[in-house]
């Protein structure tokens, strides 16, 4: 078990999310970066439907009430073991009393902390993911305490990864949305030649986007919509749906995301560019 002594600007526990419901109305949700957080457990040799800590920009303090092994992967946000710097992508044993913190922003915005055996939160519909509709928080709060399984010795075949710079990739792969006609030849050639900045309003619901595209007056009944799937308002605007986002929309969905370019755009933030690529 862990004490947050403090909770961050947003952290969360997360899994691989909720799936079978989305026809009552309930999102997928889970990790944000699902490559990520597959790759935190992996170290521990975890299952990979383990929960984890989601960590968003500026991450806790937490206190160890009991022994474990952790990885932290993802972002770079200058994780420290008791006042000493460690490494991301690495496999640290810690004991009863040691505080885990982190610091500066490096790069990247979401990082992922696992326990050997995975955070032991209660499941609702399935899945340990936060979700503050149906979970009791959205976030961690100061004083929670979060169960785990003690494990005092384990020997990891893997202690330290290299990885690719999160920030260098911003190219987002596409495939055609339902709504793809209603797109111009020009206005198509015009979105992937436009390098688009994503906007303040952005969360594990939506990401909005800066640039307008163009405006339109498509009319449709409400439809089904998946995490990575990108609308265009009747403004202009592009908003792309993550993993909390709602399950139907009446925007034309005129492009979705494939499952490797959502996990690139969970580490990106405002201001970051990203471009589309059609498969």
């Amino acid at each position: 078990m862990l004490k947050v002594v403090k909770s961050g600007f947003f952290t969360s526990i997360q899994d691989k999310g909720r799936f079978g419901l989305r026809n009552i109305g309930v999102p997928v949700s889970g990790a944000m970066d699902q490559h990520a957080s597959s790759l935190a457990n992996a170290m521990l040799e975890n299952e990979h439907t383990d929960a984890v800590m989601e960590i968003t920009m500026t991450g806790p303090v937490l206190e160890f009430l009991t022994a474990t092994y952790i990885a932290i992967t993802g972002a770079n946000l200058s994780p420290s073991l008791n006042g000493a710097e460690i490494e991301t992508h690495s496999v640290h044993k810690v004991v009863e009393g040691d505080i885990l913190g982190f610091g500066k922003h490096i790069d990247g915005l979401r990082g992922y902390l696992s326990v050997k055996g995975g955070f032991l939160t209660d499941k609702v519909l399935g899945s340990r993911s936060f979700y503050k509709p149906i979970t009791q928080w959205a976030r961690l709060n100061s004083g929670m305490e979060i169960p785990f399984n003690e494990v005092t010795h384990y020997e990891p075949k893997i202690s330290h990864i290299i990885t690719e710079d999160i920030d260098k990739v911003s190219l987002l792969n596409v495939f055609p949305g339902p709504e793809i006609e209603m797109l111009t030849k020009v206005l198509r050639e015009f979105i992937f030649d436009t390098s688009f900045t994503i906007a303040k309003e952005n969360n594990r619901m939506a990401y909005q986007l800066q640039e307008s595209v163009a405006k339109h007056q498509h009319a449709m009944l409400t439809s089904a919509t998946l995490p990575g799937t990108i609308q265009l308002t009747p403004g202009g605007k592009l908003i792309i749906l993550m993993r909390d986002g709602q399950t139907t929309g009446g925007y034309p969905r005129i492009f979705q995301l494939s499952d490797e370019a959502i996990n690139i755009l969970a580490q990106r933030t405002f201001g970051d560019k990203i471009s589309f690529k059609l498969q």
